[in-house]
């Protein structure tokens, strides 16, 4: 967009991974435990700059107590869109004192920018990836920006969308970890049992997924975990996930 390089004030410096390196690090590892991985990746050192992005979300206990294992000092990013649900921000806490999380910080959207492109707060019910990009790409980009490479929650089984996830990818330059890729949602309810992690509040109520609060509802019996997520429009994703995205519209 014309506005973009005026309002996105960031500098990507990020390394010049290669497909070769992710190639490289898949076959390396494949069959090796995710914490095992982490641990081994952790202590080599040879990433650079690299955080968890987290969403605080029904699942995201697994991933941030395996990188708290391996080590607690990684830092966790939290994009907090402004939007999100009260029990989302009450489970982050307890999540980060649970499992001894050192290095939390919280990333927001622009203020200008939300005066700019979404001054009453309602983008959401016309314009969801706009809203999106304003309040989630644009903040994770800011984030991201000092960083070598990123690890994610993503896995399979969510949806349709997310086949096929290899544990290294290639992002922009970055190489993005997948350690849950290939695990199932009984390797996640296991892991939840054999650790004692505690649950999102909202996941007894039926919200298998947890986004912002106007565009996150309760997946009916039969759906995918993700059903609840922007229901009503074709969209499946926030766009953190999709390379190149444009983060205003």
């Amino acid at each position: 967009m014309a506005d973009s390089a005026r309002e996105l004030d960031v500098i990507d410096t990020a390394p010049a991974f290669t497909q070769a390196d992710a190639d490289a690090l898949n076959a390396r590892f494949a069959g090796v435990g995710a914490l095992e991985m982490l641990r081994t990746l952790f202590a080599e050192g040879e990433l650079g700059e690299i955080a968890v992005v987290s969403s605080f979300g029904t699942e995201s206990a697994v991933l941030l107590d395996l990188v708290a294992r391996a080590d607690p000092n990684i830092p966790v990013i939290f994009v907090d869109t402004l939007k999100m649900f009260a029990e989302t921000l009450a489970y982050r806490d307890t999540l980060i004192e649970r499992l001894g999380i050192e290095n939390a910080s919280v990333v927001t959207p622009d203020p200008e920018t939300l005066a700019e492109k979404d001054e009453n707060g309602l983008r959401w019910s016309y314009d969801p990836d706009g809203c999106c990009a304003i309040r989630k790409v644009e903040p994770l980009a800011r984030a991201k920006s000092g960083l070598d490479a990123w690890i994610s929650g993503r896995k399979a089984f969510q949806s349709h969308t997310r086949q096929n996830i290899p544990r290294f990818e290639l992002e922009d330059g970055r190489l993005k970890l997948n350690p849950l890729g290939d695990w199932t949602k009984d390797d996640l309810e296991a892991y939840f049992l054999e650790r004692d992690l505690p649950r999102h509040p909202l996941e007894t109520e039926g919200f298998l997924s947890v986004g912002c609060a106007p565009c996150t509802s309760p997946v009916k019996p039969g759906e995918d975990a993700r059903a609840g997520r922007w229901r009503g429009w074709d969209k499946t994703e926030c766009g953190i996930h999709a390379p190149g995205v444009e983060p205003f519209l």
